[in-house]
């Protein structure tokens, strides 16, 4: 489609392309909305054209993060992992963003918006923390106004420059269509390597849940991290004689503990990213046996329970 119908088609039902570019984009898929506020900025006739267009944003945005709020309350640390799992690259595990949730509190949901991601991550983390709705829906609200009318009063105040750009591309749709695809390749090239990296990262040697077991009944335990998320153990309660710990205060939880004494790190993280990168962090500060649990969480309790 040319940039010449795309801009015919905003001005033809601005709120209605608008509605529906946030609503997808907030719940989940990889459609951008920024350009299209930037764009319908620039076109509104006025200061009350302007003013539907961000009030039918943050109602779209309100929508999908109510959808999201109401799935993490139903099913919880489920949800968590299942988003973490549809990640490109599982070093970014979501019990580090929910921790950092818990550590900000509200004022997490209003800076979501602005981080790509997040955004989608923060609504069924406050489900699943039985956020309050009322207070879940003001942050998220305040947010998605903040979000969206800097990007319509942006493209509002800079109109002549966007409507200048937008006759450009148009004049050079075929280049620019090439140069957009460049980029979408070139990002999933960068998630992939990565990716690539990460399988390179956790070559670090494991433990399997029943070796963990056999050695928690000797004399010489290994000590033991929890790195699952404030949600899970909330749900599940903490493995037993487990200490509990955060990604970003991971010296704290070890403070004391003999650099010689043998460590597990266990998480409820797809290929063990979280407990990978805590055994990793703590062979570099000079730990000399740390082993993440192979099968994390879902690998002990399986033992456990035959």
């Amino acid at each position: 489609m040319e940039i010449a119908h795309v801009i015919q088609t905003l001005q033809d039902d601005a709120l209605a392309v608008v509605f529906l570019n946030v609503l997808l984009q907030q719940v989940g898929l990889p459609v951008p909305a920024v350009p299209t506020l930037l764009l319908g900025g620039s076109l509104a006739a006025g200061p009350g054209q302007l003013g539907e267009m961000l009030a039918t944003a943050v109602v779209a945005s309100l929508i999908a993060d109510w959808l999201w709020y109401g799935v993490g309350r139903m099913f919880g640390y489920r949800v968590l992992t299942g988003l973490c799992k549809l990640s490109i690259n599982p070093g970014s595990c979501v019990s580090q963003t929910e921790a950092r949730f818990v550590r900000w509190g509200v004022s997490s949901l209003v800076a979501a918006k602005f981080i790509p991601g997040f955004s989608t991550v923060a609504p069924p983390i406050a489900g699943a923390l039985r956020m309050s709705l009322p207070g879940f829906l003001i942050a998220s609200g305040s947010g998605a106004g903040l979000w969206a009318g800097l990007a319509l009063v942006t493209g509002w105040l800079l109109r002549d420059t966007v409507q200048e750009a937008i006759a450009v591309l148009d004049q050079h749709s075929g280049g620019a269509m090439l140069v957009a695809t460049a980029i979408v390749v070139l990002w999933l090239g960068w998630k992939f390597w990565q990716r690539y990296r990460f399988r390179k990262f956790s070559a670090v040697p494991h433990i399997t849940a029943d070796e963990l077991i056999a050695t928690l009944a000797t004399d010489q335990p290994p000590l033991l991290l929890d790195l699952r998320g404030a949600t899970m153990i909330a749900e599940t309660g903490p493995v037993p004689g487990a200490t509990v710990a955060e990604h970003d205060h991971l010296q704290r939880a070890v403070d004391g503990w003999p650099k010689n004494r043998p460590i597990v790190t266990l998480c409820a993280c797809p290929e063990d990213a979280g407990a990978i990168q805590a055994a990793r962090a703590l062979l570099n500060q000079g730990y000399l046996s740390v082993r993440p649990l192979r099968g994390g969480y879902e690998a002990w309790i399986a033992a456990v329970r035959r």
